[in-house]
């Protein structure tokens, strides 16, 4: 079965590299800078993938040879194969395209030894054919990058995402503060503030996998309190993650060994995370460790 496949273009700086990662964070197989005469190649590849790999996004641009006159080639026996993909082309005025130049101190592709204006006006002319052709023309001067997202999400997926792929996916991990702080961490709560069960000498040996010791950690006046307004706070910035198109939120909670409280909290805050829609993964870093 023939894949979705999106074609990405356009001008230089104009953004395919963020259009790129979007379509990849929806679950797209995204593939960057490929010579227009392995795009046919790629899409039989992944058409034998018998629907492992769905959805295709293809990033092309003028650092391949003979661009335009290629990828029209391309559109065409893709088109009479009925496999006709969709293509977006990202743009942008010659003044922003300029500044984001010059900001990041780089060469056009198509500069050599004119001026920028030179290059971006010679990328211009030359894929001219292919904006014509277009499915979609985005204008990314105006549009921050959380808007372009917002953009290509609205366009492609009625601002849904595909069936089965969750909009926010979190990673709960529990650790102990005496290993070291998680570096991927988003957000760290601090849970030693509730009673130690490693001094009661019955709970020491076990874990916060054991019920004896969730019922501990669970059973001090503070822990469900704790949990409700913190699941409050999740709520508000897991709304705003989604707004922002981030799709990866990873919550680090932390007692002095990651071996008790820390690890009761972790499965608890999980669990109220995946109730509210967001795909959860617990990691216990620490645990096993003392």
């Amino acid at each position: 079965m023939a894949p979705e496949t999106i074609v990405v273009t356009g001008l230089s700086g104009a953004g395919r590299s963020t259009a790129a990662k979007c379509f990849e964070d929806l679950g797209y197989f995204v593939v960057d800078n490929l010579p227009p005469e392995l795009v046919i190649t790629l899409v039989d590849l992944v058409a034998r993938t018998q629907g492992q790999v769905s959805r295709l996004a293809v990033v092309m641009d003028v650092r391949g040879r003979a661009f335009s006159s290629d990828i029209a080639g391309v559109l065409r026996e893709l088109t009479d194969r009925g496999m006709r993909p969709r293509v977006l082309f990202l743009e942008a005025s010659d003044d922003v395209l300029v500044r984001r130049y010059e900001s990041v101190r780089r060469e056009h592709p198509l500069q050599g030894d004119g001026r920028l204006v030179d290059g971006i006006a010679a990328e211009r002319t030359l894929l001219e054919g292919v904006r014509e052709d277009a499915d979609l023309i985005l204008d990314t001067s105006g549009r921050s990058v959380h808007e372009l997202r917002h953009a290509i999400e609205t366009s492609f997926l009625g601002g849904h995402l595909p069936e089965g792929r969750p909009e926010l996916r979190a990673t709960v991990v529990s650790f102990g503060f005496k290993y070291g702080l998680p570096v991927d961490a988003d957000l760290v709560v601090d849970v030693r503030f509730l009673p130690n069960p490693f001094w009661t000498p019955e709970l020491r040996e076990l874990t916060g996998l054991d019920q004896p010791v969730r019922d501990f950690v669970l059973g001090q006046p503070d822990a469900v309190p704790f949990l409700d307004r913190y699941t409050d706070l999740l709520q508000i910035i897991t709304d705003g993650y989604r707004r922002e198109s981030k799709r990866y939120l990873t919550l680090a909670v932390g007692c002095t060994g990651g071996k008790h409280r820390s690890v009761v909290l972790a499965r608890e805050l999980a669990d109220r995370l995946s109730a509210a829609g967001v795909q959860t993964t617990i990691v216990n870093r620490d645990l096993g460790r003392e």
